[in-house]
This record gives C-alpha cells, sequence and structure tokens, in this order.
C-alpha cells in the first residue's frame, strides 16, 4: 500500500501532519480486535454526541450520515444507554491519558488507526481498550443475557471503546 499523507485542520489540532500506512479497517494489532467500528459508534451513540463534530473533513462522510452529534453539547439522551458514562476531557488530560497526537483521547486515536494511521502510541491504547474488558466480566455476572436495561452504564462505557455489550 501507498503511504497518503493527511493534514488535519480542526478546533483542536491545526497543521497536524500523519501518514496512512494500512488500508481502512485492515492490519490490526493481534491482540486488537474490536467490535464496533467508528461509524457503527457515531450511528449508535456514544460520547454525548458531542465527540468530533468539527472533524468531518478528516474522516469518511458517511461516518457522519446517520451519527448522532450534537455540536453545542454533550448529551447523553444521544448516547445508545441513554446515559453519561463519559469522563470529561480535563480528567483524562490529568490523569494523562491523552497522547499529543491524540488530544481528544482514545476514540480519536481509534479513528485514526481504523483508517490505517499506526503511531508510537499504539500499544499503550491498546493495552488500555484491552483493559476494558472488567466491565464485560461485572455485566456476565451480575445480568441475564442480552438484558439491556441491566448496567447501562457499563455498557455504554464498553461502546464507548468499541466493545458490543448486546451480545453478553
Amino acid at each position: 500500500m501507498k503511504k497518503r499523507k493527511l493534514i488535519v485542520n480542526d478546533l483542536m489540532q491545526k497543521n497536524y501532519v500523519f501518514y496512512i500506512t494500512e488500508p481502512v479497517g485492515k492490519n490490526f494489532h493481534t491482540e486488537f480486535s474490536p467490535e464496533v467500528t467508528p461509524k457503527q459508534m457515531l450511528e449508535m451513540g456514544v460520547f454525548g454526541g458531542k465527540y468530533m463534530t468539527d472533524c468531518r473533513d478528516e474522516f469518511p462522510k458517511d461516518w457522519y450520515t446517520h451519527a448522532k452529534l450534537c455540536h453545542e453539547c454533550h448529551d447523553p439522551e444521544l448516547n445508545y444507554y441513554g446515559i453519561n458514562a463519559s469522563q470529561p476531557l480535563s480528567v483524562w488530560r490529568k490523569n494523562g491519558w491523552i497522547y499529543h497526537e491524540d488530544p481528544r483521547g482514545w476514540f480519536q486515536w481509534y479513528c485514526r488507526y481504523y483508517m490505517g494511521r499506526r503511531c508510537p502510541d499504539d500499544e499503550r491504547q491498546i493495552g488500555r481498550w484491552k483493559a476494558m474488558i472488567r466491565h464485560i466480566a461485572q455485566i456476565k455476572k451480575h445480568c441475564k443475557k442480552e438484558d439491556l436495561n441491566c448496567r447501562p452504564k457499563q455498557r455504554q462505557a464498553l461502546l464507548n471503546w468499541a466493545y458490543d455489550s448486546r451480545k453478553i
């Protein structure tokens, strides 16, 4: 695959340059197997709809066709489970969870990774994604199979990390 250069100009990054080195949605790390794509996440409802409303030039237009977004505010009702399961960006910054190339956090990293970018932060982010399985264990322990009303906050958190708890 030919390497492709992208330049990002949005509210949080000006003239950020990165390269696409892998085919879209392919060649993921062997320990990284997300259950939903970024497009599916945006359509289902994540991060109160506030996430990446100004990034339409960076990602495929069809990601936004049926996305549940709100440019004005974070609206938990737009989330798939209708509940807030997100920490504010200030908490992410304070805890050192933000990689400088992805100032919006994990989901921005995942979107770029999905599109074919690979970067020095990949291993750390994949490790953080893998750590979310603790929520799967809790749902399996405390909920009847496919009871989507059981532990909605954990289910929304899992969706925010590309896990599909509807199957649990």
